[in-house]
């Protein structure tokens, strides 16, 4: 059942350091400032400050989480915010989109930033998910749970605010359940004016964070059954999403979704 009081304390933490880390790396831009600027889909300069500010605040507000969920929380967030956060300074400019065109690289003898991501993400959602189950089969849905929600919100951070809004709309169910995804909500709450206003973008750092938090409290509220019916779905868009980037480099237009 859930406890209203942690699942506040929880959000407030979140946001509170989510602001003040955005506010400090907006700042002072460890590293310059071109490792921070970005063009968004409209040419805007924007920075990546909200991304990583996202991580951090999405984990500190798991700290507050019970003793059997904290530790598969901060695993999640804080592995899914570094892999994104490599991807987002490596592989800056790297015209390659999708699961297949990183994998197809890696078959030629690339490692990729983005095929160290897709691996990182999902070895630390396995691990999640196996501090989370007991048993093997529950352990593997639940990796696939948490990578794949990481994965999807970074598959819908096509537009200002939109990651964030959505990492909202997917953790609002969770709350019926326990207070785990206050964190993440608590974080997405606190950017989502900046991704709104184009002043900040969540990058693939924020929004598989955000997504890889709000997978663990999935996981962790739901049984087989729920398990297989987010897996599958999750799966189902990750595959379409895989399909319109193969497309979209097909036909050389430009695109901002999968990996």
């Amino acid at each position: 059942m859930i406890d209203p009081t942690r699942a506040v304390r929880s959000a407030v933490l979140a946001a509170g350091v989510t602001g003040a880390a955005c506010g400090f790396l907006r700042r002072t831009k460890p590293g310059g400032a071109g490792l921070w600027d970005r063009k968004n889909y409209a040419g805007r300069t924007v920075d990546l400050s909200p991304g990583p500010a996202a991580t951090l605040g999405a984990a500190a507000g798991a700290l507050t989480a019970g003793p059997g969920t904290r530790g598969p929380a901060l695993i999640a967030t804080l592995a899914a915010g570094a892999c994104g956060a490599y991807d987002d300074v490596a592989g800056k400019g790297d015209p390659r989109r999708g699961f297949r065109a990183h994998l197809g690289a890696l078959r030629d003898g690339e490692l990729t930033s983005g095929a160290v991501k897709l691996f990182g993400i999902s070895a630390a959602g396995l691990a999640a998910s196996a501090l989370l189950k007991k048993r093997p089969v529950d352990k593997l849905l639940g990796g696939v749970v948490v990578a794949g929600t990481a994965h999807f919100l970074n598959l819908v951070d096509v537009r200002p605010g939109r990651a964030a809004q959505v990492a909202l709309a997917l953790g609002a169910p969770g709350l019926l359940r326990g207070a785990l995804a206050a964190a993440p909500m608590g974080a997405a709450a606190a950017v989502l004016p900046d991704d709104l206003g184009e002043h900040g973008m969540l990058g693939d750092s924020g929004a598989h964070a955000l997504g890889a938090a709000i997978g663990v409290a999935i996981v962790a509220g739901n049984g087989r059954a729920g398990l297989v019916a987010h897996a599958a779905g999750l799966v189902a868009a990750a595959a379409y999403g895989d399909r319109v980037s193969a497309l979209a480099a097909a036909t050389r237009t430009p695109v901002t979704s999968p990996v």
